[in-house]
């Protein structure tokens, strides 16, 4: 397959629907790490290695230098915002970077201006956007921001461009006529269809004009089948849903462990205080019930409770957020884990992890952009479920049960691109070492 992916040549434009806290750090990040002033911390396709061949062949280079990757260097950022804010102007007052840094890249980040947002109050009510576009219909809405990223390309002379979703959770929507198929989603972009939510309108965009999108929030956006038909039709790959950052990532490493080693949970309580833009938003209970639902399948996915009724057949799962302004961008999550062990004597965990929401999210905004270009470039269209390791919920196709184990997930991500490069997946068995003669 490696003769079939094409280099990484001339700039990639990277385009976020969300110019917040989320997308100004990633941006601000990539700019200082071009510049000397900080490194890539966090992100796999930067900092991560991966093994080929046998052990005995000490062979694990850096992803970056073994796939044919964007380079740091050639990429251009863009995207649209509710406010009118420059990149610089957006990330002062997220305030999760050191001002000092920020006025270090201070030109940089200013000549980054968002377009007008394709916004919708009824679908994040907390919010107030003062920099919307103006449409008759949601289809004018949709050409709408096809022009921005033909705009964006021409303007930035881009090769190509990647979507990542980076605004704000949307309230929950359950699938409908209208996503069945891309006739009726079309129609229904026609017809102002209460069904169609913002996110919606910019993944059509992008996969209309062929560029990949990746969903960073729980929103319903490209897991309906009116959006996987028009990345079948355009052969685009699409990868959500919500980005794995603080107190999820920490369920993914620690359940693992406690299945492996047959350990039951009684129960997991899991409370989050934040008070940055996403908890504004979360604080309004129909937004918070589609972070609910993405969060809430973590843990069962893993556990598997129908095939281990034994060990977590009666397992109490309960999931609170809370906004809390004075704590802006640092996010605090609790969680207190009821498990048994032998005889079924009980024990447990607390957990409390003080983490920069933006801070964990950041490089997961890139490794998708960069991860999805890849995939376009190598012809893999449609669900890239390879990518779940960056997801609360990953999207798989229907009637797959999606891979939670955030271990089991790196070695889907670094088997494909082992067989991307055409080198021999590996599967950890070993016997070979000791059955050589």
């Amino acid at each position: 397959m490696k003769k079939q992916v094409e280099g990484a040549n001339g700039k990639l434009g990277i385009m976020m629907p969300g110019l917040g806290a989320v997308a100004t750090t990633m941006i601000a990040g990539v700019v200082a790490a071009r510049r000397g002033l900080s490194k890539p911390i966090g992100s796999l396709t930067q900092m991560g290695t991966i093994r080929v061949g046998k052990r005995t062949d000490n062979n694990e280079p850096l992803i970056k230098d073994f796939v044919p990757l964007a380079k740091l260097e050639d990429l251009a950022f863009g995207g649209w915002d509710v406010y009118e804010d420059n990149v610089y102007d957006a990330a002062m007052k997220a305030k999760v970077i050191d001002g000092h840094l920020l006025y270090d890249i201070k030109d940089e980040l200013e000549a980054i201006k968002p377009y007008k947002a394709a916004f919708d109050k009824n679908y994040v009510k907390n919010l107030d956007g003062t920099y919307v576009k103006e449409a008759a219909t949601k289809w004018d809405l949709a050409q709408q921001v096809i022009e921005d990223i033909k705009d964006f390309k021409a303007k930035n002379n881009c090769e190509r461009i990647v979507l990542v979703w980076c605004g704000s959770t949307e309230i929950y929507l359950e699938p409908s006529a209208v996503h069945q198929t891309l006739a009726a989603f079309e129609q229904g972009l026609k017809d102002n269809d209460a069904n169609i939510a913002p996110s919606m309108i910019y993944a059509y965009a992008a996969l209309k004009l062929g560029y990949a999108y990746a969903n960073g929030a729980p929103n319903l956006t490209v897991d309906i089948p009116a959006m996987l038909e028009l990345a079948k039709q355009t052969q685009t790959p699409v990868a959500g849903k919500d980005f794995k950052t603080g107190q999820t990532l920490m369920k993914t490493v620690l359940a693992p462990g406690l299945m492996a080693r047959s350990l039951g949970v009684r129960g997991w309580f899991s409370d989050n205080i934040l008070g940055n833009r996403d908890g504004l938003v979360l604080d309004d209970p129909d937004n918070f019930k589609t972070k609910e639902v993405s969060k809430l399948g973590v843990l069962e996915d893993i556990f598997k409770p129908e095939q281990n009724p034994d060990l977590y057949g009666d397992m109490y799962h309960k999931i609170r957020i809370n906004y809390y302004p004075p704590h802006g961008d640092n996010k605090e999550s609790w969680d207190n884990i009821d498990i048994f062990g032998w005889m079924g004597y009980k024990m447990q965990i607390k957990i409390n992890f003080l983490c920069r929401d933006s801070i964990l999210a950041a490089p997961i905004v890139l490794d998708l952009a960069l991860f999805s270009d890849l995939a376009k470039r190598a012809g893999m269209s449609g669900i890239q479920e390879w990518l779940s390791f960056y997801l609360k919920s990953p999207q798989t196709k229907e009637g797959l049960r999606p891979e939670n184990d955030i271990f089991k997930q790196l070695e889907k991500l670094h088997n494909t691109l082992r067989y991307i490069m055409g080198e021999e997946l590996i599967t950890h068995l070993g016997l070979d070492y000791y059955e050589e003669n």
